[in-house]
């Protein structure tokens, strides 16, 4: 009687409070997020901010206040009226300045529009004539239950905010789906999977002889005549060093008191000069840290070496050969803390899949050596490891633990990471590539991790010992 009594209390409680909440649609609209830059507030299942095309998601608290992934407390502050006018953030007031939002930023709120219906039949990719054959996945290892299964997985939220699918094998696009209001024709951020078109960039610099390879020595290439925190170690300092991120500075993005990470250095002047006047707490090449700085050092080594600005290099030698038009891409190449972006690229998700499949093939594209086959062995071989995980030149070289009828099988891949969920991976053992876009920032979720334990590799595995 009295724990009935108590549920009842409880659930009166609930809502109440639920009452007491304001609709989300209250919040809804453009506000002022720093000089020159604004943010939207877009309501779903839950609210979310939109900030560069990226989607964070704030979790209600207490009326009128929302919280962020990494703790922050957001409260919005309401005019006489009650309208909400602003919202708070380390004190200082963002002001609204619409009651609209875009509608990229609102096609984030679900996978699909309500209009198509939450009943999916696979179609095979079209055929967009851009270098890439595309066939039904019937013809593949896969099959149309395991495009089934991904995209219900999206549709009903048991893997969100994942913006498109790819799925190439045995020479052929056989899966390419697009949620969350992205397509084929839009670019999508890469962030940290940018440091892998770095190192195709760098191979090819080392290809045309611009550089001698990997041993180079970094400080000739540098311009700068005195570094801070002097050490005679740092003059042994290789490019392979970076790319393989043990450069023995202290740089290192997963630690919270290092002077290198990633969030110190972005407010720096010069991201380049900030990373080398790091101290030294190991001898180069000895141990591995994460450390974005590192690959501003290689793409300036290489912007050095070759007299040319990183991206025009990089569409020359990299983009073009692979028919990438330079309408395709977008990269603010600006090392320096005016560059709110991190010095990302942003490609389409086909064009991510040349990259991949370019170093699938050995560095060809349709015959021909984009770049040298030494080089993409040297990227996706072990050169260091980072936080337990083997890690090639800016390529990660991880595996996943796959539960199968017969118990636990780990599958080793490559891949290009970025957060969020950008994904290209490369399984030459089942001649896959790969490619997953995807929203989940700052939160270690990675939907397109789950997917390919939870749906693609059991398929694949049983595809395997089906044949066997």
């Amino acid at each position: 009687m009295r724990h009935a009594l108590l549920l009842t209390l409880l659930v009166a409680m609930s809502s109440t409070l639920a009452a007491q909440a304001p609709p989300l649609s209250d919040y809804v609209g453009t506000y002022t997020d720093r000089p020159g830059h604004t943010l939207e507030i877009v309501a779903g299942d839950q609210l979310f901010a939109v900030q560069d095309s990226a989607k964070y998601k704030l979790q209600s608290s207490k009326p009128d206040e929302f919280i962020t992934i990494t703790g922050n407390k957001i409260p919005f502050i309401r005019d006489a009226s009650g309208k909400v006018i602003g919202y708070e953030e380390d004190g200082k007031l963002h002001p609204r300045v619409s009651l609209s939002i875009t509608p990229e930023s609102a096609a984030l709120a679900r996978p699909w529009p309500l209009s198509k219906g939450t009943t999916y039949h696979y179609h095979p990719p079209a055929n967009l004539h851009d270098g890439i054959a595309v066939a039904s996945i019937t013809h593949s290892d896969l099959g149309e239950a395991t495009a089934d299964a991904i995209v219900n997985s999206i549709l009903n939220g048991t893997y969100q905010d994942v913006h498109s699918v790819l799925l190439y094998q045995h020479g052929h696009l056989v899966m390419e789906e697009y949620f969350y209001g992205y397509n084929a024709t839009r670019q999508h951020q890469l962030r940290s999977a940018t440091k892998s078109v770095v190192s195709a960039v760098v191979g090819i610099a080392i290809d045309r002889g611009a550089l001698t390879g990997a041993n180079e020595l970094v400080l000739p290439h540098m311009s700068y005549t005195t570094y801070a925190n002097p050490d005679p170690r740092k003059s042994k300092i290789t490019l392979g060093n970076f790319l393989s991120m043990s450069s023995g500075l202290d740089c290192n993005d997963h630690s919270g008191t290092s002077p290198g990470r990633e969030t110190v250095l972005d407010d720096a002047p010069d991201w380049v000069k900030a990373t080398l006047d790091l101290p030294m707490i190991n001898d180069p090449g000895s141990k591995g840290f994460y450390c974005s700085g590192g690959v501003a050092v290689a793409g300036r080594m290489a912007e050095n070496a070759t007299h040319m600005y990183l991206p025009d290099f990089a569409q020359k030698n990299l983009f073009a050969p692979l028919g990438i038009p330079r309408t395709n891409w977008t990269w603010n190449y600006n090392l320096t803390n005016a560059n709110k972006e991190y010095s990302q690229i942003h490609l389409r998700p086909r064009d991510m899949l040349k990259l991949g499949i370019l170093f699938a093939d050995g560095g060809k594209w349709k015959g021909h050596q984009v770049i040298s086959s030494s080089w993409v062995q040297a990227s996706l071989t072990t050169q260091s490891q980072i936080d337990g995980t083997d890690y090639g030149y800016f390529w990660w070289k991880p595996y996943f633990n796959v539960p199968t009828p017969n118990g636990i099988q780990r599958v080793h891949f490559s891949a290009a990471q970025g957060n969020g969920g950008q994904k290209i991976y490369l399984l030459p053992q089942y001649d896959l590539v790969a490619v997953f876009t995807a929203g989940d920032y700052n939160s270690g979720g990675a939907p397109p991790n789950k997917i390919m334990i939870n749906i693609i590799l059991p398929a694949l595995i049983a595809a395997r010992s089906h044949v066997k």
